[in-house]
Parts: C-alpha cells; sequence; structure tokens
C-alpha cells in the first residue's frame, strides 16, 4: 500500500495506538483478511507496552500540561513510559536542560499513580 497523501496528524500515546489496532485487528479477523507480519508485530508491542487504558492516558497528558516545565513531547513520553520512582522520570528528562526539584518530581509521579 502506498501512502499518497498525510491528511491530518495527532500525536497519540501508546495506549491510544494498542486501541486502534485493536479496531483493526478486530475487523481484519472478521473479514477474514490476512494480518501483515508489521501490523502483527505493531500489536504485540503495543499490547506489551501500553501500561494503562487510552482514557486514562489521554487524562494524563492532558493533567501533565498544565504543571509547569512541562513540555507536549515529554508529557506523552511520561504517559508511554509511566514511571514509579524519580530516577525513572529523571531519565525522561535526561535531555533537557532543566532539572526539576523533588517536589516537581513528586507531583508527576502523584499525577501517574492517579491514572495507572
Amino acid at each position: 500500500m502506498k501512502v499518497k497523501a498525510i491528511l491530518s496528524e495527532e500525536k497519540v500515546t501508546l495506549s491510544e495506538v494498542r486501541e486502534v489496532l485493536a479496531g483493526v485487528e478486530a475487523e481484519r479477523l472478521e473479514t477474514g483478511r490476512e494480518m501483515s507480519y508489521e501490523l502483527r508485530k505493531s500489536i504485540e508491542h503495543a499490547n506489551q507496552l501500553a501500561k494503562m487504558p487510552a482514557r486514562n492516558s489521554r487524562a494524563l497528558v492532558e493533567e501533565l500540561l498544565k504543571v509547569e516545565k512541562m513540555k507536549p513531547d515529554i508529557a506523552l513520553r511520561i504517559a508511554n513510559v509511566a514511571p514509579r520512582s524519580r530516577d525513572e522520570l529523571r531519565a525522561v528528562y535526561a535531555k533537557e536542560k532543566f532539572s526539576l526539584t523533588g517536589e516537581e518530581l513528586d507531583e508527576i509521579l502523584g499525577l501517574v499513580a492517579s491514572n495507572l
């Protein structure tokens, strides 16, 4: 299949991707169409790594965007990784030119824990 044009583009979390791929998988199974190797691997990857329901991951991103020093890309990364410790969260911020205080880290970890 060749892509002729991109109609729209939106960044989504891995949990949202899992939900979309589940719909594609169900449609393929109903119609009896074969799934390609890439599609099967994508579904497997999304199922293994998505850590929360799609609704919760989108809510987490929205809550994270209200936090100071939060960029949309970082909010999506945090929603995908769902860090549970300060060290895991610091790894997400490793490339940034600033560091977070312990209180800011705890606030973000609290938001993550409330959406799991």
